[in-house]
This record gives structure tokens, C-alpha cells and sequence, in this order.
């Protein structure tokens, strides 16, 4: 009964893998680019 459980492993999803690394890179780019991005956006509506 025990070996059973680890015979059946899924396939790597690598689409949803792709996914999540470009939507961290997403992120941290944002996340470092913030301030700039907060700033020109008040900047912009004088």
C-alpha cells in the first residue's frame, strides 16, 4: 500500500513554471522600480 502513493508522480507543468518565473521577474522589477514609477506618475499629472 505504501509504495503506490510514490509510483503515480505528475508530469513537471512546465508551461505554469515558465509562467511563475517570468511573473516573479515581473515583480522584483517592479519592486525595485518603484519608487520611480510612483514618482513619475505624480510627476505626470502637474
Amino acid at each position: 500500500m505504501e509504495q503506490q502513493r510514490f509510483k503515480k508522480r505528475k508530469k513537471p507543468n512546465y508551461k505554469r513554471g515558465f509562467f511563475l518565473v517570468i511573473l516573479l521577474a515581473i515583480i522584483i522589477f517592479l519592486w525595485f522600480n518603484a519608487e520611480a514609477l510612483i514618482s513619475s506618475l505624480f510627476n505626470s499629472k502637474k
